[in-house]
């Protein structure tokens, strides 16, 4: 299923890989012996949402120059406006040339900014500098219900998968959703939730996580639930909706005991095997995907349990 297409791939910007796998061996966040910066030029990330605004054009375009090394045409671009984005996007573009030192005044001035935050803590890593992690945390902490606060989590969290699993609904949206533009397709997600329809729900609540509405999502799916308390679709949104990776107990406490509460479900097996992937428990979420066929071969998540079970290591 294809909802928010094209936009939601930039997002947020750049790949933070490489500062994951570095975090993963310096879980502080700051290196072990002293400042020491690292090669090449830090990932920049901003959220532009389903922006189809002249500025979120040309932030989506400085992003993408700037991810292919041509800074100085993406600082041009960056410096055509005046918003706290386009000011990060600058000071990266910049790069390593007072970034740190306008980041940090950014901070001054925004304290509540968990885009200024996110980035804050990014460049002073790569830079070497200390603070990192503790500008990832308030990140994650100011602004729970944004894709900087789940990007955020990624590195807080190297050894998760990164982001959050996305709940797979059994019905795809309807074709004429699909073809509409991103913008659009939320807004008409948004206004078909509303009438209360539990598929309808679902779909909206899938469209908020793709964008990083984490929050958001988990209310949207937790008013399914209480509306349809015997549909196992909504239960399972409703835990999969609560999955944190401070608490990762509290997704997996409510989606276990719907093993038995819906045993024939192929939702249930499928959702508690993708929140174990996430968790790096790949044994049991093999086991768990292996269960999705024997429970329900006629599910369509039966298909998509075999695409996982091919890919993942035995």
């Amino acid at each position: 299923m294809t909802l928010i297409v094209g936009v939601l791939a930039l997002a947020v910007g750049a790949a933070v890989a490489g500062i994951t796998a570095a975090t993963s061996s310096d879980p502080s966040g700051a290196p072990a012996q002293g400042p020491v910066a690292r090669p090449g030029t830090p990932p920049l990330s901003l959220d532009l949402g389903v922006r189809v605004d002249r500025q979120a054009i040309d932030l989506r375009e400085g992003l993408r120059l700037y991810e292919a090394g041509k800074r100085a045409d993406a600082e041009r671009l960056f410096a055509r406006h005046d918003s706290l984005e386009a000011r990060i996007g600058e000071s990266f573009s910049r790069w390593p040339d007072g970034t740190v030192a306008r980041l940090t005044q950014l901070s001054g001035l925004h304290p509540k900014s968990a885009a200024v935050q996110l980035n804050l803590g990014i460049a002073q890593f790569w830079s070497g500098e200390d603070g990192a992690r503790a500008a990832w945390q308030s990140a994650a902490d100011l602004e729970p219900d944004t894709a900087y606060a789940v990007t955020a989590g990624n590195l807080l969290h190297p050894n998760f998968a990164r982001n959050v699993p996305i709940f797979v609904p059994l019905t795809e949206a309807p074709a004429a959703i699909r073809q509409l533009t991103p913008p659009v397709q939320f807004a008409t997600l948004e206004r078909r939730a509303r009438k209360g329809a539990v598929a309808d729900r679902l779909l909206y609540g899938v469209a908020l996580q793709r964008l990083g509405k984490q929050i958001s999502a988990q209310h949207v799916y937790a008013g399914a639930s209480r509306a349809a308390p015997n549909d196992p679709e909504a239960r399972v949104a409703a835990a999969v909706g609560l999955f944190d990776k401070e608490q990762p107990a509290r997704a997996f406490s409510r989606l276990g005991p719907l093993t038995r509460t819906f045993p024939k479900a192929a939702t249930v097996r499928f959702h508690l095997g993708l929140l174990l992937l996430w968790s790096g428990e790949v044994k049991e979420a093999r086991r768990q995907l292996r269960l999705v066929q024997k429970v329900d071969p006629g599910s369509p998540l039966a298909g998509v349990a075999k695409r996982y079970l091919e890919i993942l290591p035995p």
